[in-house]
């Protein structure tokens, strides 16, 4: 069945799916970390500023792919936006760049161009959580090993090749029938999934990938009667008009009416009403009111904002579009992001916590994904983050640089994350805290 989904969110619950609420919520759980009432962490805020002279000092040095110099003080204003496009060129490869090149060449133009990009980029990301510290990803032909974040990207890129995700064969497109459609063994063989080369959460990526096929079908005021995500580009421009002009709040709502439905059924639900992301936490039920079930909750979304970051650029990039509202994007809630303030000593699990969650033969602690003390350590990843934000962008203002949160974000903190946790943790290169998750959530 195709046509218009019912999408009609109580004002609860439409808080609790904006980004204002992701922000304004984690502002609640700072303010109690400030006072000492965390249940999980303990936040030592006169960390903060070595923490922003690391990520200082990591922009400062921030290299391209082929690992090369490639911002210096006059050109701290073309570091890119965090986003899936970096990825997909690991290696110093521009994977993309020959795509577009090839599509062109082919005949395609900007704005089929675009809404390809759109395709890929919507399929990878949502399937870019983490991957463990075991599997990789060998790519064909250069014989190339990639693993976690760029890894997925690669293996993604070169399945959309092929069009495993779409119902048209062979072509370079995504649509409801190819997600519906997909199964284990074909995802398993596109990412070279074995016993001795395992991924996390097979079964739970397959899953999300086809329920968002069922959601995609059923948009067709949005994506058209084929569920095509690249069909947003046409949503998208015909809304903006002559104006050329991506309102981010537009953007973010329509990837919420697309993915909300999709996440998996044990997400918290707000009177039977699915939020995705967003998770009951104890620090904001000894600070909520009057009894509303909404103010207990903190909102993430992470993966969808990282859809949203990725999805600016092809606008951007390819049909010259501006983005407004994009600075109500928070930084985003995952590992690297928030292993940079535990590594630098900013957030401290409590010790307690550490011994009673720490396996026998492992030297990290380990909690599940939905647990309460992941979701505080997210919800205190988003604050500090924009706390973060304020020193590093106060920083570049005197250098007459206006640096944006995605841009700190890119050349700052989630590859400082992951410097940091190559430093410390050199075998796994795991996160200080290690996340039991099923492969759908960050």
């Amino acid at each position: 069945m195709s046509g218009t989904m019912s999408w009609a969110p109580s004002p609860d619950i439409a808080y609790l799916l904006s980004l204002q609420a992701v922000r304004e919520q984690s502002q609640i759980v700072f303010a109690a970390a400030r006072e000492g009432r965390l249940h999980s962490f303990e936040y030592d805020e006169q960390r903060m500023p070595a923490v922003a002279d690391y990520v200082i000092s990591v922009i400062d040095s921030f290299s391209n792919n082929c690992g090369q110099r490639d911002f210096g003080p006059d050109r701290f204003t073309s570091i890119p936006p965090h986003g899936r496009w970096q990825h997909f060129d690991v290696g110093g490869v521009a994977r993309v760049d020959s795509l577009l090149d090839q599509w062109t060449s082919e005949g395609c133009d900007k704005m089929e161009l675009t809404r390809r990009l759109v395709d890929l980029f919507f399929v990878s990301v949502l399937l870019d959580a983490g991957a463990g510290d075991t599997w990789k990803f060998v790519e064909p032909g250069s014989g190339q090993v990639y693993n976690r974040s760029e890894g997925i990207a690669v293996a993604s890129l070169y399945m959309f090749k092929s069009g495993d995700f779409s119902q048209e064969d062979g072509a370079p497109k995504v649509d409801a029938a190819g997600l519906l459609n997909l199964t284990d063994d074909v995802f398993s063989q596109g990412f070279q999934i074995t016993s001795e080369n395992p991924l996390i959460g097979v079964s739970s990526r397959v899953k999300l990938l086809n329920s968002v096929g069922g959601s995609l079908l059923r948009l067709s005021d949005i994506v058209g009667p084929t569920g095509r995500p690249g069909n947003l580009v046409d949503y998208l421009t015909k809304l903006s008009g002559e104006a050329k002009t991506i309102d981010y709040e537009v953007l973010w709502s329509t990837l919420q009416q697309i993915l909300v439905p999709s996440w998996p059924a044990d997400r918290t639900r707000v009177d039977g009403f699915p939020i995705g992301d967003a998770w009951p936490l104890k620090v904001l039920s000894l600070n909520a009111k009057d009894g509303r079930e909404a103010d207990t909750i903190q909102p993430f979304h992470k993966l969808t904002q990282w859809l949203g970051y990725s999805l600016m650029v092809p606008f951007v990039r390819v049909l010259d579009f501006k983005v407004i509202n994009a600075q109500l994007g928070t930084g985003l809630p995952e590992y690297r992001n928030g292993g940079l303030f535990v590594d630098l000593g900013a957030l401290k699990l409590k010790p307690e916590l550490a011994k009673e969650h720490t396996p026998s033969d492992h030297d990290l602690p380990a909690f599940s994904a939905s647990s309460d003390t992941v979701i505080e350590w997210r919800a205190m990843t988003v604050a500090l983050l924009d706390e973060l934000y304020k020193l590093i962008s106060a920083h570049f203002a005197k250098l007459g640089v206006e640096l944006s949160m995605a841009q700190m974000l890119e050349a700052g903190t989630w590859k400082g994350g992951r410097e940091l946790a190559a430093k410390f943790r050199p075998h796994s290169k795991s996160s200080p805290i290690v996340i039991l998750g099923d492969g759908t959530l960050f």
